[in-house]
């Protein structure tokens, strides 16, 4: 049974925050990180391991990574001008003829919501969502002084006010606001974008309470620096603490992060008690994701500007209707399925030609999942895994460096494996597997093998 089978149109709630990474989880095993409302949407619902995101082309990763969940397609199709150099702002503006999700929804009978962090061009922003309390047009801000805006004011091009209060308390007041006052004629969709965890990672005092920083553990992949350039050894992120790294420095960043992390859990919590206390959180979907991960002193950077897993994987979470309970799918998926996957859940019909693959499959153990998937971090890094093998590959300098990790026996990717003749074999099916993916989906900016005479490894 699906809905319009008899079965009523679920109601889906869609939080994307920035910067959180796929292990920074109670519930997924975190040994110091306090989520107990995420906790309870993985007891309830699916998580998924492997999400990887496609990456970027721009230093600011969240955009693209927003825009591929907005649009069901990669990073190639789903930016209207792909570049390298995006100008101060940063901002993605989504393709004129990309139907987004929510304006999906909208054209269907949803009533469709948003809040919070905006990275995407306005004109989208108005034709995707009816209804819009407390939003930020932009990358980042202070989380104690957003400037924001209601949908209303946007389309009387009135300008910015500052938020009041700190920015997950802001647009999570605004999402409870929304499901506590709307009609109930018609299943909403409601786009929660929270700037949490990213920096300034300063979280109110009674969160950062909970963590003892000279009491952290660092990451088993912590290193004071990354060992060799990979073309990004300056870019913003990378300039937030001294080099090399101290692990005291970086266990008070990790402190300042998950004193982020548990407090914008925290301000969940209040969305989801709104639904229960509504009589609505039996006919809701809720869906958790980050747009990227982040380093913070694993292989000596701090970032999210690298192919590493701690910056290409994010959480997933699904709970609600349709979906199986406590439940961990390992399928190798993109975030940008989500699309598919929440149009089939709600009985509506996607889009013709999306990249978006629906996951319901996946989540029902029945396959479903891609057979490798690639990541992309400007015109000097590629990656692919299928699942067990990564390759990743850095041209930088006009030589081109490898690093193969196997992710059964080394998660972490701590031990390069390229320089070890035994796997050339296995280096060349991954190129391969990426050159196919290349060629159908664009990638121009990073050219064939060929194309480079030095080759080196990392070992």
């Amino acid at each position: 049974m699906s809905p319009g089978d008899g079965i009523p149109r679920p109601n889906i709630l869609f939080v994307v925050v920035d910067d959180h990474r796929a292990d920074a989880i109670g519930a997924l095993g975190h040994p110091t990180v306090q989520t107990p409302v995420l906790d309870g949407l993985v007891r309830r619902g699916t998580a998924f391991a492997r999400a990887t995101v496609q990456g970027s082309l721009m230093p600011a990763v969240c955009a693209p990574s927003r825009a591929c969940l907005l649009t069901g397609n990669g990073v190639f199709r789903a930016d209207a001008e792909p570049k390298l150099d995006p100008g101060p702002i940063f901002e993605v503006r989504l393709p004129g003829d990309a139907c987004t999700l929510p304006e999906r929804l909208r054209a269907a009978g949803y009533e469709t919501f948003v809040t919070g962090k905006w990275h995407n061009d306005l004109p989208a922003l108005l034709r995707s969502f009816e209804k819009g309390l407390e939003i930020f047009h932009g990358g980042m801000c202070d989380h104690t002084a957003v400037p924001a805006r209601d949908l209303e004011e946007i389309r009387r091009g009135e300008p910015t006010r500052i938020g009041e209060g700190f920015s997950s308390e802001i647009f999570c007041g605004a999402a409870e606001k929304f499901v506590r006052e709307r009609g109930r004629d018609r299943p909403f969709f409601a786009w929660v974008a929270l700037t949490s965890p990213h920096d300034p990672r300063t979280p109110p005092a009674e969160f950062r309470a909970l963590y003892d920083a000279a009491q952290i553990p660092l990451p088993k992949n912590f290193q004071p620096d990354h060992g060799f350039d990979n073309g990004e050894l300056d870019v913003r992120d990378e300039l937030l603490a001294p080099r090399p790294l101290s692990p005291d420095v970086v266990r008070e960043h990790l402190a300042d992060y998950y004193g982020m992390i548990s407090h914008h859990d925290a301000c969940i919590g209040r969305v989801l008690t709104a639904l229960r206390e509504t009589g609505q959180e039996e006919t809701t979907l809720v869906v958790y994701v980050s747009d990227h991960g982040l380093a913070l002193g694993s292989h000596g950077l701090l970032g999210k500007q690298n192919l590493y897993d701690h910056s290409v994987r994010v959480p997933l979470i699904m709970a609600g209707p349709g979906v199986p309970v406590a439940r961990r799918c390992e399928a190798l998926i993109q975030p940008l399925d989500l699309y598919a996957t929440l149009c089939e859940l709600a009985g509506v019909a996607a889009p013709a030609g999306l990249d978006s693959r629906s996951l319901v499959r996946a989540m029902a153990g029945s396959g479903g999942g891609r057979e490798f998937v690639c990541s992309v971090y400007m015109d000097g890094q590629r990656m692919v895994t299928d699942g067990r093998w990564k390759l990743i590959i850095y041209r930088v300098g006009g030589t081109e460096r490898l690093q193969l990790f196997d992710l059964v026996t080394d998660p972490d990717e701590c031990r390069d494996l390229a320089g070890a003749g035994e796997h050339a074999g296995r280096i060349a099916g991954l190129r391969g597997q990426l050159h196919t993916w290349q060629a159908e989906t664009g990638d121009r900016w990073f050219g064939a093998v060929e194309d480079h005479a030095s080759v080196a490894s990392s070992g």
